[in-house]
């Protein structure tokens, strides 16, 4: 693997990419501590202690949320714009042609995507602020006559720092290497690994051996299930054209264990996240019967019970088949093998390979949302055991770390076996 590296850096064109990708991460990193005036960090570092709905916002948006920088909401409304769109593809037919067309399609699908991503950015910008500023976080803040410039100044500057974020992963992938938008991701993450390492080395050094241990073997599993496929064979069927023959070869389909990704983690913490969030507002009601459902409803989605696990666990197996299943549906694999001629051997082609197809991924889809369910709790549990509230990356940021890691190689991999290169990966 490290002479892999040294033959990257030995060719001018890949060395280039590899220090301009660098370089972004280092001005993105410097533009996540630019701070927005008016912050009282001592009370953000203590809210920061007790919600964790911003603490998975502080990871969308590259470790810059716990300064409440200009970078403070990262890139975590574009993301929200995406899985819109993916969410409406099957249901609006136009966007669902625009997919199909192709290059052109796509960037007119990224078009719409940055538009929708603006207003979401306001309305996100706008509810961080209030939550900060009923927290005593943010002051000057508000909708009334003297403090609607500041409140103004503060979303456009919010706003325009996720489009900064959104540009530079876009530069990442025109002249770097690896998805732009993880890696922007991925550089807030490791980037506040050593410092909690330095609050574990002096508060409860077992605790880090215990964390260390199981993130290295957390990694195995991530990089084993998800580099995991069941292929399924295809035959193409012979054509003859005049005195040529086409067609005729074979090849698979490669079903991924986990198609899914971490999607199905975000859309549970979300979910898990926004009840507790919500009944917060309402524990110190005067009406009692509200302060009491408010207080059963905060003590059920509290990461520290154990029916907060349960849940957690059980929404992310369904989001699993949900996201999975719906990606599949998109792709349309039966009618396409059909119309190209091709077909499983000993299974009739439309509607049967259709429902072959489903019943494998369906199976091998069990395993990878089982999987998912336990790296979504092994923090929780680990937290439980050393009986420490440091972690040193969540089940979310470690998915991500691990993914944009393999995807990264993948790139560098195919680059150099272009060149003749031994790549990294051995076969």
């Amino acid at each position: 693997m490290l002479q892999a590296v040294a033959n990257a850096f030995k060719l001018p064109d890949l060395r280039r990419k590899i220090l301009f990708t660098l370089g972004i991460l280092v001005v993105f990193r410097f533009a996540a501590h630019v701070p927005i005036p008016g912050v009282n960090t001592e009370a953000l570092r203590q809210l920061f202690q007790t919600n964790q709905f911003l603490g998975l916002l502080n990871m969308f948006s590259g470790g810059a949320m716990s300064d409440f920088s200009v970078m403070a909401m990262g890139v975590y409304p574009y993301i929200t714009a995406s899985i819109i769109f993916q969410l409406l593809q099957p249901i609006i037919p136009q966007l669902e042609e625009l997919a199909k067309e192709g290059e052109a399609g796509r960037n007119r699908l990224n078009q719409y995507q940055h538009l929708l991503t603006i207003p979401l950015a306001f309305l996100q910008g706008y509810g961080q602020c209030v939550v900060l500023q009923r927290s005593g976080v943010l002051s000057n803040f508000g909708l009334s006559r003297s403090t609607l410039l500041p409140t103004l100044a503060t979303l456009v500057t919010l706003s325009a720092g996720t489009m900064l974020a959104i540009w530079l992963g876009e530069l990442i992938d025109e002249q770097g290497i690896g998805n732009g938008i993880s890696l922007i991701i991925f550089g807030g993450i490791v980037a506040d690994i050593p410092g909690k390492v330095g609050q574990l080395l002096v508060s409860n050094p077992w605790s880090l051996v215990l964390f260390v241990i199981l993130t290295v073997v957390t990694v195995v599993g991530i990089v084993v299930v998800q580099e995991g496929q069941r292929r399924i064979p295809v035959q193409y069927a012979k054509r003859v054209r005049g005195t040529k023959v086409y067609g005729g070869q074979s090849t698979h389909i490669p079903l991924q264990v986990n198609s899914a990704g971490m999607i199905p983690l975000i859309f549970a913490v979300s979910l898990m996240l926004f009840p507790g969030m919500i009944s917060s507002y309402f524990i110190y009601s005067e009406t009692t019967w509200v302060a009491s459902i408010a207080k059963a409803v905060y003590a059920l989605f509290d990461s520290k019970s154990t029916a907060y696990w349960i849940i957690y666990f059980v929404l992310v197996i369904g989001f699993t088949y949900f996201y999975t299943d719906m990606v599949f549906r998109q792709q349309n694999l039966s009618e396409n093998l059909q119309r190209q001629g091709g077909f499983i051997p000993g299974i009739r082609p439309g509607r049967n390979t259709e429902e072959y197809l489903t019943r494998v991924l369906q199976r091998i889809t069990l395993v990878g949302a089982v999987f998912l369910g336990v790296v979504a709790i092994l923090p929780f549990l680990a937290r439980a055991v050393t009986d420490t509230q440091i972690m040193l990356i969540t089940s979310t940021g470690l998915l991500i770390v691990v993914g944009v890691v393999l995807d990264s190689m993948k790139q560098l991999e195919a680059q150099l076996l272009m060149r003749h290169y031994e790549g990294f990966i051995k076969r």
